[in-house]
């Protein structure tokens, strides 16, 4: 990957064909994206403005203002029946030489993302984030004010790059009793759609893909614990809560 660096910001570019809709048509469609850490967890999609729909976007008049990426101008976007206010930036200059004359999408006022013909949700996919599902024997107890919510010896352990380890486990090893869907829906990128439950009253503290993406189908249905805000016990050894964002 040919990849440089502004400050804290850095941008790649991705072999992947990347496409986003909005009102059944496809307002940008390349084989050329930049992929831009606009924030260090996870970047964004730049698209040439060769490769993006111009009947598309309508010119707002104002623009908004990056220290690192300069000023884009603000486009709304429309396609079909379907109009996104203010979802576009295009980059004519910038500080950044590598996104002149690129394209931003707001994610989520987007209608459908795609990197090749599979669907991407939430936000593009990291190339240095990895997950690994590991089977495992190791014996997890999972407390919650000093209830026992979870005792398994047979879970997952998925490992993600940047975040502690999370231990699946399967329901019949969960107090489902204690459990209470919150209808709280999340998406990722590496697994899916993931459905939560609150815990012993304390909202959203446990989670599980129903049908996670093909790469994850291990966690398929098991159970996980926020590390971060209970106590988790591994082979008898209370385990130090995390510090992450989810804290």
């Amino acid at each position: 990957m040919d990849a440089t660096k502004r400050g804290r910001v850095r941008v790649e570019r991705t072999a992947k064909r990347v496409r986003t809709y909005l009102g059944g048509r496809a307002v940008a469609d390349t084989t050329s994206a930049l992929l831009v850490w606009e924030v260090p967890y996870y970047p964004a999609y730049y698209f040439p403005q060769a490769d993006v729909d111009g009947s598309a976007l309508k010119p707002t008049g104002t623009s908004g203002h990056s220290p690192s990426r300069g000023d884009g101008l603000v486009h709304t976007v429309t396609a079909g029946a379907k109009e996104a206010p203010g979802a576009a930036l295009v980059y004519r200059d910038s500080p950044l030489e590598e996104i002149s004359g690129h394209v931003r999408f707001e994610w989520d006022a987007m209608d459908a993302w795609f990197e090749e013909d599979e669907e991407v949700f939430f936000h593009p996919r990291d190339p240095y984030t990895r997950v690994d599902i590991l089977p495992s024997s190791r014996h997890v107890r999972v407390e919650v004010d000093g209830v026992t919510v979870a005792d398994s010896r047979s879970p997952h352990i998925l490992f993600e790059t940047g975040l502690p380890a999370r231990y699946y486990l399967p329901k019949p090893d969960v107090r489902l009793d204690l459990l209470e869907p919150t209808g709280t829906v999340t998406h990722c990128p590496y697994k899916g759609s993931a459905e939560y439950w609150s815990v012993n009253g304390k909202e959203d503290l446990a989670w599980s893909y129903r049908t996670p993406l093909p790469e994850s189908e291990r966690i398929a249905g098991l159970v996980a614990f926020y590390d971060e805000k209970l106590d988790i016990y591994l082979d008898g050894e209370l385990q130090e809560r995390p510090k992450t964002k989810f804290a």
